[in-house]
């Protein structure tokens, strides 16, 4: 007698990725029998939630084709209606396997490829109209162009495979033309950009055949490394007209379906300057989901179904939301203090201090869900005791 349950069933992955708690309670309330995939060795603190499957695989760190045999025969036992890849090293890796993972609720191969190049993303962006930051590309450890410190070097390739392992090469800021240089000497490919001064924010939506749809936006109100790096801190926006346009062109060029988030940066002026597209479930998918915005099961559903609408009431008002462990480890940077790889000025330590204790009247957290409260303390851990490790590094 088959155990297989009488609604769909979704396999997502990775389980420890930052949006792997929001991205699988968004599938469980749409209906779906969620199954995750971890790396070995790793406690993802989505685990704690009831009546979610985890499953260990090889890490592709230590062997891609290791973990795409496990993953493959992960397929075949749980017999998933839909595959959903949550960060990008699970969106390579599923599309190495897309012909036995039936469906995948992510890009086409090709749509895959531009997710995962960023030099392709620049080249589609300037011709969409998007306003690209001055950009070098290094290779081999040699620059196409020089651009004026303070830069930002950063991997070109969001994955690269070395002797069978996935590698990941770090982002660094540049004060100088010699930091640069020691920034691109390991040979890897870089993208070389200027820094530009401003407030990250986010595009967001669901790019079905009709059109996209269910629009939505976001600014970081507090980044968790003041240097630079992801949201600790965000709240819902408006996205401009301007910014829609040139999304919808670049994602018509490209052929692109389902969910997608455009990074974005605006400077002092208000101009919006592309910075990168995600092909994959993001960071603040809190957010969204708390402003009633669905967009992982929506995504499962459209790789399901082209035809799908998703049917929704978007929050009428601002949603402001936090990640608990990433505010804390916040307040760590600040009490190391800036250091001279700082590009902008740093964030008042009190001024923090208050206003992380005190927040916001209405405000919501990050993976904080009523019967998980588990998979919560277990995130604010792992953050904060994983930058511990780290020396409070950037």
């Amino acid at each position: 007698m088959s155990t297989r349950p009488d609604r769909p069933v979704a396999l997502v992955g990775f389980a420890e990725s930052l949006a792997a708690p929001e991205a699988c309670w968004s599938l469980l309330d749409a209906g779906f029998a969620v199954h995750a995939f971890t790396r070995a060795g790793r406690r993802p603190p989505v685990r704690w939630t009831p009546g979610l499957d985890v499953a260990a695989i090889t890490p592709p760190d230590g062997s891609v084709s290791g973990a795409a045999r496990d993953l493959r025969e992960l397929v075949r036992r749980v017999e998933p209606d839909v595959v959903m890849p949550l960060d990008d090293e699970a969106l390579c890796l599923c599309d190495m396997i897309r012909d036995d993972a039936g469906v995948l609720a992510a890009p086409s191969p090709a749509c895959v490829a531009v997710a995962l190049d960023k030099r392709l993303q620049i080249r589609h962006a300037r011709a969409s109209g998007f306003d690209v930051p001055p950009t070098a590309l290094a290779a081999a450890g040699d620059l196409d162009a020089k651009i004026e410190p303070p830069a930002v070097v950063r991997p070109a390739l969001a994955v690269e495979t070395e002797a069978d392992a996935f590698i990941k090469r770090r982002t660094r800021i540049c004060r100088s033309q010699d930091e640069v240089a020691d920034a691109i000497a390991d040979g890897g490919n870089y993208l070389v950009q200027g820094v530009i001064p401003g407030v990250g924010e986010g595009a967001f939506g669901l790019a079905t055949p009709g059109g996209v749809r269910a629009w939505s936006g976001h600014r970081r109100v507090r980044m968790m490394n003041p240097r630079g790096s992801g949201s600790s801190a965000c709240e819902s926006s408006p996205v401009p007209d301007a910014v829609r346009a040139a999304t919808e062109r670049l994602l018509g060029a490209i052929g692109w379906h389902g969910i997608f988030m455009v990074e974005l940066l605006r400077d002092a002026s208000g101009r919006s300057w592309f910075i990168e597209l995600n092909g994959r479930a993001w960071g603040s998918t809190a957010l969204a989901r708390r402003a009633g915005l669905e967009y992982p099961a929506w995504g499962a559903r459209l790789a399901m179904a082209p035809d799908f609408e998703p049917r929704f009431q978007a929050s009428a008002t601002p949603v402001f939301c936090r990640h608990l462990g990433r505010e804390l480890v916040h307040l760590l940077f600040l009490c190391r203090g800036a250091g001279r790889a700082s590009a902008a000025p740093y964030p008042g330590l009190l001024r923090s201090v208050r206003e992380i204790v005190l927040g916001r009247r209405g405000q919501r957290f990050y993976n904080w869900r009523p019967g998980a409260r588990a998979v919560f303390l277990a995130d604010t851990v792992q953050t904060v005791w994983g930058q511990l490790r780290k020396g409070a590094k950037g």
